[in-house]
């Protein structure tokens, strides 16, 4: 399917024009970043299976009605999605204390919190991203009281759906970020899922032994990379030789082409 003009690039993923109005094609990269793009990395393979993993878990969102941006999967790296103003704030869903939370309140790493907490977080790089109030998004009229309960109940309908799904396979679902959009569907305007659900945008340790299966291993230096991606996409039942990156076994070495930049 032929690209159109490129119309964004961040520092994952590329959107060009799609081939019918409305649409775009979303490319995934095989950069890696963390700490606000303060740290960077190119991981060879990383973007084929962040590509696939979305694609399997909006797939199986759409299926319980959650709507999001994905049309399908083109290639190996490509998905075809539907093209979103998207909202400017991440919808950060955590499970277990971790990361951020624990070093801005000390809370201990690893509390298990009574209930799912949703954060806010404005979505602009050169202030860092910073954590907002709900008052903040409904004053500033990035959504009103009614799109951001919508909002929210989406969030917590998708992680009953994730720690579900993430359970059964024998994943903890630590927390995770959303990314929310409007569009107009069939002359009626929608607010839907949209950008990506991966090891890159959430936090994922194995049951038993709590090893991380996300992009913690990027941000601590713990090596692996792709095993760890592999494991999760490997766990999930969607692996396969498509992703041309040899199958291993979760931390034994692999030649894996990391470039500083």
């Amino acid at each position: 399917m032929n690209k159109g003009k490129k119309l964004y690039e961040g520092k994952a993923k590329i959107l060009y024009e799609g081939p019918e109005k409305g649409t775009a094609i979303q490319h995934f990269k095989d950069d890696a970043t963390a700490f606000n793009n303060l740290k960077k990395s190119t991981v060879e393979g990383k973007g084929v299976l962040n590509n696939r993993i979305s694609e399997h878990i909006l797939n199986n969102l759409n299926q319980i009605g959650i709507k999001t941006h994905l049309l399908k999967r083109l290639n190996m790296r490509e998905q075809l999605v539907r093209l979103v103003e998207i909202i400017p704030i991440e919808f950060i869903v955590r499970n277990i204390a971790t990361g951020s939370l624990t070093k801005r309140l000390a809370i201990p790493d690893g509390t298990v919190l009574s209930k799912p907490l949703i954060e806010y977080s404005y979505k602009n790089d050169e202030l860092g991203d910073p954590l907002i109030a709900r008052e903040h998004i409904i004053e500033f009229k990035w959504a009103n009281k009614m799109d951001l309960d919508l909002i929210n109940n989406y969030c917590l309908r998708i992680n009953d759906f994730m720690l579900g799904m993430f359970r059964g396979i024998g994943i903890k679902l630590v927390d995770f970020k959303l990314e929310f959009g409007r569009v107009n569907i069939d002359g009626k305007n929608e607010i839907i899922l949209a950008d990506e659900i991966s090891p890159d945008t959430c936090r994922l340790w194995d049951v038993v032994s709590e090893k991380k299966l996300d992009k913690d291993r990027f941000r601590k230096d713990l090596g692996n990379i792709i095993q760890a991606y592999q494991e999760v996409a490997r766990r999930l039942g969607i692996f396969h030789e498509e992703s041309n990156i040899s199958e291993v076994k979760f931390g034994k070495p692999q030649a894996v082409n990391i470039k500083k930049k």
